[in-house]
């Protein structure tokens, strides 16, 4: 599984992507960001987190396929 990182998540993990060889665990949303949190506790202080699920807002319940294309969006702030 490989996700993409995008704003302050690529500086939280140190590249522009992540890649998960063990996906057991992972099956939803859900369950991602709360990998995502364990190995990361800085993401689980975001304002948000959005994730994307082959070029769409996913929620929480939605079921991740081994072939989606995963996306981390951080909250954006403008000026």
């Amino acid at each position: 599984m490989e996700i993409l990182l995008f704003g302050i998540t690529k500086d939280i993990v140190g590249d522009d992507t992540l890649r998960v060889s063990d996906q057991s665990a992972i099956r939803t949303v859900s369950d991602l960001r709360k990998w995502l949190f364990a190995q990361y506790p800085a993401m689980g202080e975001l304002r948000s987190l959005a994730i994307a699920v082959d070029n769409h807002f996913a929620d929480d319940s939605e079921t991740i396929l081994s072939s989606a294309e995963l996306a981390l969006i951080p909250p954006v702030s403008g000026g």
